[in-house]
C-alpha cells in the first residue's frame, strides 16, 4: 500500500499491535511453539490483514502469525539494518513501492520468491506493478504486490459551498483539468474565505505532481541523478511553492497528528488523496465530519501513489510458509475483500474490474463511487519511476518546500539549495 510517502509514502499512523507476545527486539528467526510454525510479518500503516490473518490461522491451526506495525520511515530503516546484520527481520517485510528501488539493490538477502513458483503468478497484476517487484528480467520476484495508490483530490463541500464554488464532485473536477488551474480555484477560495487554508500542504501538492510524471529525481534507463535538469521537477517544485508563499496552505507535516488536528478543525478545504488515505482523512476528521468530505478528479488526469509489496527476507526460518502466507495474503480475492474495508486499492485487473469493487461506494465521501473513481485512474496509471537512492533525495526537497510554506526561504533559494544538496546525496 502505500500506505505510501507515500505515498504512503510517508504516510502513516504509528501504532504497535502484535497478534502474539514476543520481545519487542527479538530476532527474525522463526521457531515452532507448541508445535506451531510461528510466523511474523512486518507491516506499516493499516493494510487490513487483521481479519484476514485470524482468518488464515483458523485454516491453519499449525500456524502462529504476529503483525508488527511501526511508522512508514521507521520501518524501511529498521529493515535496513536488519537485513544488514542478518538478524532481526520478520518473516515477511512490506515494502513500499518508494523504496523497493533500494531493497532491490539487497536481494541477496531475499527469497527469490520464483524458486516458490510466484512466476506462475505474474498475469495476477498489473505490468507495471508485477515489474516492479522483480529484477534479473523478472528472474527475481522481491515481492508480491499489495495495493497500488491511484489518485484523487478530496475536499470539502461545506468549505467549498461557503467559498461560492461548486460543490457536486464533477463539476469541482472541472475547476482544475491542471494544476495550474488548482492553483487559480486557490486564489479564487482564498478571496472569499481568507480565514481557512486552501490544502493542507504544499507538500503533498509536490508529490502529487511528480507522481504523474514518467521520471522524477532519476532516469528510468540507467538510475542516474537527473532531478537538476529536469524541467517538471522544477515546474512542480515551483507550482506548489507558490501555494506556500501566498499563505494558502496550513504548512502541515502530512499524515501526522498536527495534520488529524487540522482535519478535525476543519482549517483546509482540500487534500490530495489517493485511495488508501480515505481512511486516514476519516480517522481524523471523526464521525462528526461525514458527508462533508467528498472525492473529485485529481489535477492533470490521476497518477500513482504508494502501494507495496510483500517479501521474504532470507534469515526467516520457513521461505515457504512464509511464501505461502504472501501469496495468500496478496491473492484477488482478499484485495477485493481490502478494498471494501480500508479503501486500499487492488493492484490486480480481475480485482479492482469486480463488479464489487467498481460499485462500491463510500458513505462518509457523500456517497463518493470511489470504486469508479480509483478503478478507473487504475486502468491509465504510469507509474514514476522511483530510483535506487530516491528515499535519500525526496526528502531534501520536501524539507527545502516546508521552509518556503514557513517563510523560511524564498522559492528560488530553497530549490537552489536543495538541488545542491540533492545532487551530494545521489553520488
Amino acid at each position: 500500500m502505500s500506505n505510501t510517502l507515500v505515498g504512503r509514502a510517508a504516510v502513516a499512523i504509528a501504532f504497535a499491535v502484535a497478534a502474539t507476545s514476543v520481545a519487542a527486539c527479538g530476532g527474525g528467526a522463526s521457531g515452532a511453539a507448541g508445535g506451531k510454525t510461528k510466523l511474523s510479518i512486518g507491516i506499516f500503516s493499516d493494510f487490513g490483514y487483521d481479519s484476514l490473518i485470524e482468518e488464515y490461522r483458523s485454516a491453519h491451526p499449525d500456524i502462529e502469525i504476529e503483525q508488527r506495525k511501526v511508522k512508514m520511515e521507521q520501518h524501511h530503516a529498521q529493515l535496513a539494518t536488519q537485513l544488514a546484520g542478518g538478524r532481526g527481520a520478520a518473516d515477511i517485510v512490506a515494502i513500499e513501492e518508494g523504496n523497493v528501488a533500494q531493497f532491490r539493490q539487497s536481494k541477496d538477502k531475499f527469497v527469490n520468491l520464483a524458486d516458490y513458483g510466484a512466476k506462475d503468478l505474474e498475469n495476477q497484476w498489473t505490468p507495471w506493478k508485477w515489474n516492479q517487484g522483480t529484477t534479473d528480467g523478472g528472474n527475481f520476484v522481491l515481492g508480491l504486490g499489495t495495493d497500488m495508490g491511484g489518485l484523487a483530490l478530496c475536499y470539502r463541500r461545506d468549505l467549498f459551498e461557503a467559498a461560492g464554488l461548486p460543490v457536486d464532485r464533477v463539476e469541482v473536477g472541472k475547476l482544475w483539468p491542471t494544476w495550474q488551474d488548482y492553483v487559480a480555484t486557490a486564489e479564487a477560495f482564498t478571496e472569499k474565505t481568507p480565514d481557512v487554508k486552501f490544502v493542507d500542504t504544499a507538500l503533498n501538492v509536490y508529490k502529487a505532481i511528480l507522481d504523474q510524471t514518467g521520471e522524477g529525481y532519476f532516469a528510468k534507463a540507467d538510475d542516474s541523478y537527473i532531478g537538476g535538469t529536469n524541467q517538471k521537477v522544477a515546474d512542480g517544485f515551483a507550482l506548489a511553492a507558490v501555494l506556500g508563499e501566498k499563505k494558502q496552505t496550513s504548512a502541515l507535516p502530512p499524515f501526522s497528528q498536527e495534520w488529524n488536528a487540522g482535519l478535525k478543525q476543519a482549517s483546509f478545504a482540500t487534500t490530495t488523496c489517493p485511495a488508501w488515505a480515505l481512511a486516514l482523512i476519516k480517522a481524523g476528521a471523526g464521525d462528526e465530519a461525514a458527508g462533508k468530505w467528498d472525492v473529485a478528479a485529481a489535477p492533470g488526469g490521476g497518477g500513482n501513489w504508494g502501494g507495496s509489496f510483500l517479501a521474504v527476507p532470507k534469515q526467516g526460518a520457513h521461505p515457504k510458509e512464509s511464501y505461502e502466507l504472501a501469496k495468500w495474503l496478496t491473492a484477488p480475492e482478499q484485495q477485493k475483500r481490502i478494498f471494501k474495508e480500508t479503501g486500499n486499492l487492488p493492484s490486480e485487473p480481475v480485482a479492482y474490474k469486480d463488479p464489487e469493487v467498481t460499485a462500491t461506494v463510500n458513505g462518509y465521501f457523500n456517497g463518493a463511487p470511489v470504486g469508479k473513481i480509483f478503478g478507473a485512474s487504475a486502468e491509465s496509471l504510469q507509474p514514476t519511476y522511483r530510483g535506487t537512492k530516491d528515499s535519500k533525495v525526496t526528502p531534501i526537497f520536501s524539507n527545502a518546500l516546508s521552509r518556503v510554506e514557513q517563510g523560511k526561504q524564498s522559492t528560488s533559494d530553497a530549490f537552489a539549495q536543495a538541488l545542491e544538496e540533492a545532487q551530494d546525496a545521489a553520488k
